[in-house]
């Protein structure tokens, strides 16, 4: 019987991690793939505390997961697929099934994070691993002299543009508003870069080619009016959808499937608390995921205090 279980390596399950394992509490932290979530698929941050010029999404991760298991916090490599209230003579705890075991804990950090949201037009299933990526860093060396497009218009598109383009030929970003979400300085470098232009209100309609990616569809929302844009590569950032499928019939979850959860990240159900890209809030980074982290470990200590210690 654990005294916490974990749900997620990422930068909020992480810094859950180091809080929970400064209170002392019995804690084990399971991720389904490699610890650090989707900041991985960005090969810099520019954005988080104490690193001017930024720092490689790689050395940070190591440093946070460094920092958790210093504070004997293990992390196993399982995917939770469900869990359910159970109760002993102590009162209600956990059983959690996962792919390879079983676990019991008395309370439950959700930091199962997000996945990039696709488009579902016409052509993007076909083309995956050959020129449709959600990941700049992870491929952007498979585009060297190649004419790509990026599709959407926050920070992270931006970014995976910036980096992108110090590879490609040109990078087209094609956005479907006339402004861009993305910060002024994004906005400001993109615009400063000559291998970097803009396609602004419109959206791809399909992705088209033979066995690999050769064009892209793009349709003016406002005129309607239909263009072919030649291109070796799709690059597409458009957000994230939650990975909470596990969860539907346990906790609140909002239409698009995010966790519901109070200030003190207090999920509908009694001693499961939620955490970073899976939550239900306003802003989706980096900073504000370990500052999540570091609440919801706070409450679940208080929890657990209250209630068995």
């Amino acid at each position: 019987m654990h005294d916490l279980i974990i749900i997620g390596a990422g930068p909020a399950g992480l810094t859950a991690g180091i809080y929970a394992g400064r209170f002392r509490l019995k804690t084990l932290i399971l991720e389904k793939m490699v610890p650090g979530g989707q900041i991985l698929l960005s090969q810099t941050i520019e954005n988080f505390p104490g690193f001017p010029g930024g720092i490689s999404t790689g050395e940070l991760i190591a440093k946070i997961k460094g920092q958790t298991e210093e504070l004997g916090v293990n992390i196993e490599i399982d995917d939770a697929t469900q869990i359910t209230p159970e109760k002993d003579a102590q009162g209600v705890y956990y059983a959690l099934k996962a792919k390879y075991n079983s676990y019991q804990a008395r309370a439950i950090i959700i930091a199962s994070g997000a996945r990039p949201k696709r488009l579902g037009v016409p052509g993007e299933d076909k083309f995956i691993g050959r020129g449709v990526s959600y990941c700049g860093a992870c491929d952007a060396p498979l585009f060297k002299d190649k004419e790509i497009v990026v599709i959407g218009g926050g920070n992270t598109a931006i970014e995976e543009a910036l980096f992108l383009a110090s590879y490609a030929k040109k990078a087209s970003i094609i956005h479907r508003r006339q402004q861009l979400r993305a910060s002024k300085i994004l906005e400001e470098k993109a615009n400063a870069n000559p291998k970097i232009n803009f396609i602004l209100d419109s959206v791809v309609d399909q992705i088209s080619g033979a066995n690999i990616v050769e064009s892209v569809s793009i349709r003016n929302v406002k005129t309607n009016a239909v263009s072919k844009f030649p291109c070796q590569g799709v690059f597409i950032f458009v957000g994230i959808e939650p990975n909470t499928l596990f969860l539907k019939n346990l906790l609140n979850l909002d239409e698009l499937g995010f966790i519901i959860t109070d200030r003190k990240l207090i999920s509908s159900c009694a001693g499961i608390f939620a955490c970073g890209d899976c939550v239900n809030k306003p802003l989706y980074q980096v900073v504000t995921a370990c500052g999540e982290g570091a609440l919801a470990a706070d409450s679940a200590h208080k929890y657990i205090l209250e209630r068995f210690k």
